[in-house]
This record gives structure tokens, C-alpha cells and sequence, in this order.
């Protein structure tokens, strides 16, 4: 066996292990191969930890089985959940399967649907054997074959999941490479710095996105007027505020009736 072979052997093995022992398998989303639960689960997994994601994941299938919501009531559902464009694109991808009547093959022609999501539910849903990279699996490969490397690139990460790949095992092979990162950082490794994709996340306090969400969270309440609207952050924050009623107003979540703003229905 050569050494390439070796240390990739004994990585899935390390792998396997702390996913026999410490594996999250009772997370709801390890029940199903469903994709539309699946994707719900993808989506809201983006830049939000587990625990939050839970009871959410949970009360979203109680209420939104099929496509068939308002945008009103879908981001009323998510407030807490923060970037609320995926509860909108979620909804879309939604109402666009239900209208093909089952999910496409080419998964990414879904709105907000990227190269990672489509293949997270490849993999969860259809045990297809595909490659991803997601936060957590990159700490593992880079914790593992990059310790002592700056700036590591996807494109050197993702041969390695090809070959540590078990064929015909996707599905329980990529829950357990994200609780082995998961479990990772919880011990304090921090490597995805050294990633050339990592990108520090903006500061919340006085960013753009706090002011949509604060927008937003303010109508899912009832239609307010402009004037309330703009003075929710205060009389320094008028001018971002004015600009995301505008924006929102554009993208397609609000819309002004009667002098007063609401969530699009």
C-alpha cells in the first residue's frame, strides 16, 4: 500500500470511528431521504449552527409540507434564522419542484440552489456518490493533510475527498466527516482561516443585514409606513434604512400599499 493509500485509509478509519461513537445520528434530518426535507435542511444549515437550525427544521415541516405558503408567512416562520434570502429562494425552489412535479435533474437550476447544496442532496437524499466541500469537512481534510500548509485551496482538498470517498456510502459518510469537524472546532481547532475560501463573516451590529432584518421582523407584525420603517435603528441609520425599503422593495420581499409597507403575499 502506498503511502497516499495509508494515511487514507487510516483518515476514513479515524473518520468511521468518531462517527460510530460520538455521530449526531439523531439529528431529523438523518431520518429521511427525502430531498424537499433535505433541502430545507441544507438551507437552513447555511452559516447557522445545528442547535438553532433544529427546532426550526421541525416547526417548517409542521407548517410547509408542500410549496403551497405565502412569502409572508415563510418569512415570518424563519424570523430568528437570520438571512432571510434563503427562506425566500427556499420558497421559490419549492413551488418550482412542485410545478415540475418532482425535483429536476440538473438540481442547481433551482433558485439559491448552488454547486454544494445540489450535491448535499444527492448525497442525503439519493446516496449518490458525489464531492462537496462545506466549513466543517474542510476543517477535517486541512486538520488532517494541511496542518502545517497556509492558504489551502479547495481544488487540493477535494482529491483527497475523492479518494477517501466509500463508494455506495455517501450519505453516512458525509454526516460523519461534518460531526468529525463539528467535533473539531468544539476542541478548538480553527484552521478554515487558513483556507483561501474563507471569508470573515461582517460584523453584525450596524451592517446592512441587520437593518433588513430588522425591516423585515417589523412586518411580519402588519404593514407599517415608511416613516416607522426608517426610525426603527434610529435617526443615524435613516439613510441605510431608506436604502434597504428600497432594496427589499426590488428583490421582491415587500411592497408598498396604501401608504404603507408589507410582506409581498
Amino acid at each position: 500500500m502506498s503511502s497516499t493509500s495509508s494515511k487514507i485509509a487510516a483518515f476514513r478509519k479515524t473518520v468511521w470511528d468518531h462517527y460510530k461513537k460520538q455521530g449526531r445520528h439523531e439529528l431529523p434530518w438523518r431520518k429521511t431521504k427525502d430531498p424537499y426535507r433535505i433541502l430545507v435542511s441544507e438551507v437552513m444549515l447555511q452559516q447557522t449552527q445545528v442547535e438553532r437550525v433544529i427546532p426550526y427544521y421541525k416547526d417548517w415541516l409542521r407548517k410547509f409540507p408542500t410549496a403551497k405558503a405565502s412569502l409572508a408567512d415563510v418569512l415570518r416562520a424563519w424570523q430568528g434564522l437570520g438571512y432571510n434570502r434563503r427562506a425566500k429562494n427556499l420558497q421559490a425552489a419549492a413551488r418550482e419542484v412542485a410545478k415540475q412535479g418532482k425535483f429536476p435533474e440538473d438540481l442547481e437550476s433551482l433558485p439559491g440552489v448552488g454547486p454544494y447544496t445540489a450535491r448535499a442532496v444527492k448525497a442525503f437524499a439519493h446516496n449518490e456518490d458525489v464531492v462537496f466541500i462545506e466549513t466543517n469537512i474542510r476543517t477535517v481534510v486541512t486538520h488532517h493533510f494541511f496542518s502545517n500548509k497556509e492558504k489551502v485551496e479547495d481544488k487540493e482538498i477535494l482529491p483527497i475527498l475523492e479518494k477517501a470517498l466509500p463508494k455506495g456510502k455517501s450519505r453516512e459518510w458525509y454526516g460523519a466527516l461534518m460531526d468529525y469537524g463539528s467535533f473539531l472546532k468544539r476542541s478548538g481547532v480553527r484552521i478554515n482561516s487558513k483556507a483561501k475560501a474563507y471569508k470573515k463573516q461582517e460584523a453584525f451590529e450596524g451592517s446592512r443585514r441587520q437593518a433588513r432584518g430588522a425591516i423585515l421582523k417589523a412586518l411580519a407584525k402588519g404593514p407599517r409606513t415608511a416613516s416607522f420603517l426608517i426610525e426603527i435603528m434610529g435617526p443615524k441609520r435613516r439613510a441605510q434604512m431608506r436604502a434597504q425599503l428600497a432594496s427589499l422593495t426590488k428583490e421582491g420581499f415587500i411592497e408598498l400599499s396604501r401608504r404603507s409597507f408589507r410582506l409581498l403575499r
